[in-house]
């Protein structure tokens, strides 16, 4: 991919955790779009496979781990070398520890969730501000991935729910303190999206009430359209929140 964008749109998007489900169908949706695409995670080979899937030049794969600020840092030095600009962060790498008795939750695992789901997007949207304000014109759009566990818990799900209430809060400051930048900031809040990472849902999760039940869901594709009409939008404009969910899924009335 090259700065002089000749092809595409000319704007230049980067998604974190693009190898798989959310991330790899926002990252599809985008490049059929015409923007070029920093396709990010930290296994090279699934960022090459989406890449080929797109069947374009305007995918660049680049191999980071947004938990680590060194890493963070390169990837933006990066991308301003080869793009030259950034337009949209599509912040969406995210993890989740295993399931477990908040009080059995490990050390560990609570720091791994909190450092590449909470760390990592602070991290990049750093990154993207930085990019962004210093840019001719200047300014652009941050989209965080905040999930339907950014309003309400599952059971049994402490560390993860803890990072989507606080991706929350980072939005709502990002707005605040990038105004002045020309730089828009919102957040998309997903339930229950069929991916490979949330197959198992279909046959059976735990409910508040201590039942398994199998829970409605939607394609992956609707959550893409929604993120690339969020991106289309001109930057006076800004879809501050959005959530977008399986209709049927028990969220309002959770359990």
């Amino acid at each position: 991919m090259s700065n002089d964008n000749t092809q595409g749109n000319g704007k230049v998007a980067l998604v974190t955790g693009a190898g798989t489900g959310i991330g790899r169908a926002v990252s599809l949706a985008l490049l059929k779009e015409g923007y070029h695409v920093v396709l990010v995670g930290r296994r090279l080979e699934a960022l090459e496979a989406v890449a080929a899937e797109a069947g374009t030049d305007c995918a660049l794969p680049m191999s980071a781990d947004v938990s680590q600020p060194e890493s963070v840092q390169a990837l933006f030095e990066r991308v301003q070398q080869t793009c030259g600009r950034l337009d949209l962060l599509f912040n969406n790498a995210g993890v989740n520890a295993p399931k477990g008795k908040l009080e059995d939750i490990s050390f560990a695992d609570w720091q791994r969730v909190v450092d590449i789901n909470l760390t990592g997007s602070f991290l990049c949207a750093q990154g993207a501000i930085r990019l962004m304000k210093s840019q001719t014109p200047q300014g652009g759009r941050i989209i965080n991935n905040g999930s339907i566990s950014a309003h309400a818990p599952r059971p049994d799900s402490a560390p993860y729910t803890a990072t989507k209430h606080a991706i929350t809060g980072l939005t709502k400051s990002i707005s605040l303190d990038c105004r002045a930048y020309n730089i828009a900031c919102g957040q998309i809040d997903i339930g229950n999206a069929l991916t490979e990472l949330s197959a198992r849902m279909t046959k059976g999760v735990p409910q508040a009430n201590g039942e398994i039940a199998v829970e409605p869901m939607m394609d992956v594709s609707e959550v893409a359209a929604a993120v690339v009409h969020m991106a289309a939008l001109p930057l006076s404009t800004n879809v501050q929140f959005m959530t977008i969910m399986a209709t049927k899924m028990p969220f309002v009335g959770r359990g």
